[in-house]
C-alpha cells in the first residue's frame, strides 16, 4: 500500500513483512514482529469489543512504556475508539481530573502494576488489567475482576474507524493554565508520522530507540508511530535508564532516538562514566519539546560523533512542526529548524502577518492540527484566528526560512518595558562550563515591575559574581538575572520539560 493512500492508523501495519521487527522489550529479550504486532492487535480488539468497548468510546491507560501498550493503541483506535493514556506517576487527584475530563469506558492498567488510578475511577468504568506478552502473541490478553461481565459483541463495536474518528485524547502541560482537553484524529496522527519519517529519511532498516513516554505526543509520534509508518523496529524500554542506553544502542544496533534536551544533558554528563562510545551505531539525535541549548548541541555532537537535530513541536499540532534537517544540509544551533508538511507564519499584535527577521507569535495551519479542544469554547475562540492556529510562541523566520523560538509570550519578562525572553538568557548561562541546567523567569519588583531571575543548578561551584560577570559580557546588563538562586534540581512536568511556572513559584522567595 502507497504512503498516501492511508487514511487510518492500523493501515499503516498492513503488507508490511511479517517476519521483520516491529517492536524490542529489550528489558525482557522479547521481540514483536510485525505478523505478531498485528496477531496481537486483533485479539486485543477481540477482547475490547467484548468488554463493550466500541466507536467513539475511550480508554483510559496507566502503563509504562512497552510493547503492550503500543499494540493496545493500534487495537483500541483500531475500533474507532480513543486512545487516552495518563502518567502513570499523578497523583490520586490528578487521577481524579483527568478520569473524570476523559470519562472512559475502560481503564486498562498492565498486570501487577502497582498504581492509584483505579481508586479514582468514575462510577461505572471498568478496569482492566493487561497481561505482559509472553514469546508469543497468544499471551497478551485482557483480564482482571470484569471476566465475568464479557458480553456479545455489538455491531456499532465492529464499525472501521474514520479518518477524522478520535484516535487519541491527550492533555495539554497546564503550565500556564488549567490543562486543556487535546483531540487528534486518525488524519491529524498519520499526517505527523508522514512528515517525521519523510524528514528523517526513516526507512526499514532504521531502528528507533524509545526513551521518551508513551503519555506524551512526543513518545507516541517519535519514534513509534513514524517508524511503523516507514517499517522499522522499535527499542521500548519500560523507561529511561542512562546507565542502559549505551549497551541498548549497541546491542540493537539503534540508529536515531528522540528526547527532551534533559536526557541529552544527563547522557552527555554520564559519558565518561558510562564509557559511552565516540562513535556508535546511531546516525542522528533529535531533540524537542523545550530549547536545546547550541551548547549542549555542540557538546553531543563533538562527544558522541553524530548529527544532532532540533525540533519543534507540540500536542495541539500532533508534534512535529519543525525540524533542522539531515546532513549534508544545514542544522542551525538556536534553531528549530525548517517547517515540516505544514504551513508557519508570525502574526504581529495587531493580528498583521509579519516578514523575516521579525518576531511576533507563532501560528501554524495544516493537516497534523487538532481542530480544537474539547468542550472549551472560549479557549478554542482564543486559539484559532483566520484558520491558523495560534501556539502562544513568540517566534521569529529567517529569510531562507529557519524558525527560531524566543519562549512563550506569557512568559516574556516586562522589566521596565523592556521585554526579555527568557530563553535567551537561558542560553547564555548554559554556555558557562560549570552550569548544568538552567532556567530563568520573571519576579516582581517594586521599581521595573518585573525583574529577571534565575535557578540554577551546577557542576562545578561558581560564584553568583562570577556568573553574573559571565552574562554580562553576554548579555545587555538589563537581561542579567538581578537574582540567581543555585538549586539541587529543576522542577519538570510528566515528559521532562522543566517547568519555569513551577520554577517561578518555587523559587521566587528567598
Amino acid at each position: 500500500m502507497k504512503q498516501e493512500a492511508l487514511h487510518v492508523l492500523e493501515d499503516i501495519l498492513r503488507e508490511k513483512p511479517t517476519q521483520a521487527k516491529a517492536f524490542i522489550a529489550p528489558d525482557r529479550e522479547v521481540t514483536l514482529t510485525y505478523g505478531d504486532l498485528q496477531g496481537c492487535i486483533a485479539a486485543l480488539k477481540e477482547r475490547l469489543a467484548r468488554l463493550g468497548v466500541g466507536a467513539k468510546d475511550r480508554v483510559a491507560v496507566v502503563m509504562p512504556n512497552s510493547p503492550e501498550m503500543a499494540a493496545l493503541f493500534f487495537a483500541v483506535t483500531g475500533l474507532g475508539a480513543t486512545f487516552a493514556p495518563l502518567n502513570p506517576a499523578y497523583t490520586l487527584e490528578e487521577f481524579r481530573f483527568y478520569l473524570e475530563d476523559i470519562g472512559p469506558k475502560v481503564l486498562v492498567t498492565a498486570e501487577a502494576q502497582e498504581s492509584i488510578a483505579p481508586k479514582a475511577l468514575p462510577d461505572g468504568t471498568l478496569w482492566v488489567e493487561l497481561a505482559p506478552l509472553g514469546n508469543r502473541f497468544p499471551a497478551l490478553h485482557a483480564h482482571g475482576q470484569i471476566e465475568q461481565r464479557d458480553k456479545p459483541i455489538k455491531s456499532a463495536n465492529r464499525r472501521s474507524p474514520t479518518p477524522e474518528d478520535v484516535a487519541l485524547f491527550l492533555h495539554t502541560s497546564g503550565t500556564t493554565s488549567r490543562p486543556k482537553g487535546v483531540p487528534l484524529s486518525h488524519a491529524n496522527l498519520l499526517a505527523s508520522a508522514r512528515n517525521i519519517a519523510n524528514w528523517y529519511r526513516l526507512t526499514p532498516e532504521d531502528t528507533g530507540l524509545c526513551v521518551m513516554p508513551l503519555f506524551h505526543i512526543h513518545g507516541l509520534m517519535t519514534p513509534v508511530l513514524s517508524t511503523m509508518l516507514s517499517g522499522g523496529t522499535v527499542i521500548v524500554p519500560p523507561r529511561f535508564s542512562a546507565s542502559h542506553f549505551w549497551p541498548t544502542v549497541e546491542h540493537y544496533r539503534a540508529t536515531w532516538y528522540s528526547a527532551v534536551p534533559t536526557i541529552h544533558q544527563v547522557l552527555l554528563m554520564r559519558a565518561e562514566q558510562d564509557q559511552a562510545p565516540k562513535k556508535s551505531t546511531l546516525k542522528f539525535a533529535r531533540s524537542s519539546s523545550m530549547a536545546l541549548a547550541p551548547s549542549l548541541m555542540e557538546g553531543l555532537e563533538a562527544r558522541f560523533g553524530l548529527a544532532v537535530l532540533e525540533g519543534y513541536g507540540m500536542t495541539e499540532a500532533s508534534h512535529q512542526i519543525a525540524s533542522n534537517p539531515l546532513p549534508p544540509k544545514e542544522r542551525r544551533p538556536g534553531s528549530v529548524g525548517l517547517p515540516t508538511g505544514l504551513e508557519l507564519a508570525i502574526l504581529g499584535d495587531d493580528n498583521t502577518f509579519l516578514g523575516p527577521e521579525i518576531s511576533g507569535e507563532v501560528v501554524l495551519k495544516g493537516p497534523s492540527i487538532t481542530k480544537g479542544y474539547v468542550n472549551n469554547p472560549k479557549a478554542n475562540e482564543e486559539a484559532f484566528f483566520e484558520g491558523w492556529f495560534r501556539t502562544g510562541d513568540l517566534g521569529v523566520v529567517s529569510k531562507d526560512g529557519y524558525v527560531a523560538l524566543l519562549g512563550r509570550l506569557k512568559e516574556l519578562i516586562n522589566r521596565g518595558g523592556e521585554k526579555i525572553a527568557p530563553i535567551e538568557v537561558d542560553n547564555a548561562l548554559l554556555s558557562h562550563p560549570k552550569v548544568a541546567e538552567a532556567v530563568v523567569f520573571g519576579i516582581p519588583d517594586p521599581k521595573y515591575g518585573e525583574e529577571v531571575a534565575c535557578a540554577v543548578v551546577l557542576k562545578e561551584p561558581v560564584s553568583e559574581a562570577e556568573l553574573k560577570r559571565f552574562l554580562m559580557e553576554r548579555l545587555a546588563s538589563f537581561k542579567v538575572p538581578k537574582v540567581i538562586r543555585f538549586v539541587d534540581m529543576l522542577p519538570r512536568s510528566g515528559s521532562g520539560k522543566v517547568s519555569r511556572k513551577a520554577a517561578a513559584q518555587a523559587f521566587k522567595n528567598p
